[in-house]
């Protein structure tokens, strides 16, 4: 079974992934990771810590001669800000006199109740453990499962739909998505540069004020076989992972699957994605065929052989330039809340760590239905599972 797991605070020495399960002979490319964790960085509107740190993933286990070996696979993300934090957040007891404390808790992020739940008397270490650097740890595992996907013919990238009020409303295709994802530089990876343009008022607004601003990215799973996730348990429905690892990221507060939130004020016959046959089987072995694809790849927690398609709902970042008011933990009166440093739109960093999520959820199904100890035995399986689908 693939799992995966992170560890390490914000501001701390280092991030810490873990991944076990992948079979061996998966190729492994450094460059594709390091890319990956530079997407995450990028986007208008991201915020001072993007100019320190520039994440390389070091893979100390797992993979040798540029290939998994079946063993767990463990990486290290350093901080290169950990040189102004060592006194900050030592292991050892430090100097009291040191220590930053975030003695004023921000409304919308877990200071409070993090340090409620754990009876600390500042929010400093709920804080480092509940940021999203965190998702860094994730995006290098996921370019892990990525890279399995790619080799089973599968590929998974985002895209943002809407930042603020400004939102893309045409259809698009896969090939568009693909060319802003490979963009040299990235703006807001709006596959519309027009509507990505009225996106960058909608940060400059937020950063004139002092304000931050939310938005929805799109992930796309393309070339998902039929069959992964099943209706027969609740808590192996291929929607209900989605939506639960996508929902875990920081900031997302939504997610929809297809067309989810129109068809609740739709007809269903304006709903549901009327079935064909062909005479070729597509590339993912099936024949039938869909009109469209409202229901996002996915019925009745399966997939469908469409494009999984799974969009986050992206809260504005908690803290703000312009502090809302709070309370200190002291003294318990009235204050501003704390500010540490941050951005102003993450979206498109979002959609990056919510590709890793999704790779990574369904990297998992997939070993899970095909099985296979190495690349060559799970790429038989699934061949030959095509083949059946192709004659059925």
């Amino acid at each position: 079974m693939l799992r995966f797991a992170t560890a390490g605070e914000s501001h701390g020495e280092a991030l810490v992934a873990l991944l076990s399960g992948m079979p061996a002979g998966v190729p492994i490319e450094e460059s594709f990771i390091a890319r990956e964790l530079w997407r995450r960085q990028q986007g208008y509107g991201r915020g001072g810590r993007m100019r320190i740190e520039a994440d390389t993933a070091h893979i100390l286990s797992g993979v040798r001669h540029g290939a998994t070996i079946g063993a767990p696979i463990s990486m290290t993300i350093a901080n290169r800000d950990w040189k102004n934090w060592e006194d900050i957040l030592p292991v050892g007891a430090g100097d009291p006199a040191k220590h930053k404390a975030v003695a004023s808790p921000r409304p919308g992020h877990a200071d409070l109740p993090g340090a409620l739940k754990y009876n600390f008397r500042d929010a400093r270490y709920v804080l480092e453990r509940a940021s999203a650097r965190e998702s860094t740890a994730r995006v290098a595992a996921g370019a892990l499962a990525k890279l399995l996907l790619r080799a089973l013919g599968v590929e998974v990238l985002s895209h943002v739909v809407r930042v603020g009020t400004v939102e893309l409303t045409r259809d698009y295709q896969w090939d568009e998505i693909v060319a802003s994802t490979a963009r040299e530089t990235v703006l807001l990876n709006c596959i519309d540069p027009d509507v990505e343009q009225q996106m960058k008022g909608e940060v400059d607004r937020a950063l004139r004020t002092g304000d931050t601003v939310g938005g929805v990215f799109e992930v796309v799973a393309h070339g998902v076989p039929v069959g992964i996730g099943t209706h027969a348990n609740w808590d192996e429905r291929l929607d209900g992972l989605l939506a639960q690892a996508v929902m875990s990221l920081q900031a997302v507060k939504a997610v929809e699957l297809g067309r989810g939130v129109t068809a609740a004020e739709s007809m269903g016959s304006t709903v549901h994605d009327a079935i064909g046959y062909a005479d070729q089987a597509n590339r993912t072995g099936t024949r039938f065929t869909r009109e469209r694809n409202n229901a996002g790849g996915i019925e009745g927690g399966i997939s469908n052989g469409e494009d999984v398609t799974v969009r986050g709902y992206l809260k504005p970042i908690s803290t703000l330039r312009r502090p809302l008011g709070s309370v200190s933990f002291e003294t318990r009166e009235p204050v501003k809340a704390a500010y540490e440093r941050s951005d102003v739109c993450v979206v498109p960093a979002a959609g990056v760590a919510a590709e890793s999520m999704v790779a990574l959820t369904l990297a998992r199904l997939v070993l899970e239905k095909f099985g296979g100890d190495s690349l060559t035995e799970t790429q038989r399986n699934l061949h030959g599972y095509r083949d059946q689908l192709a004659s059925y």
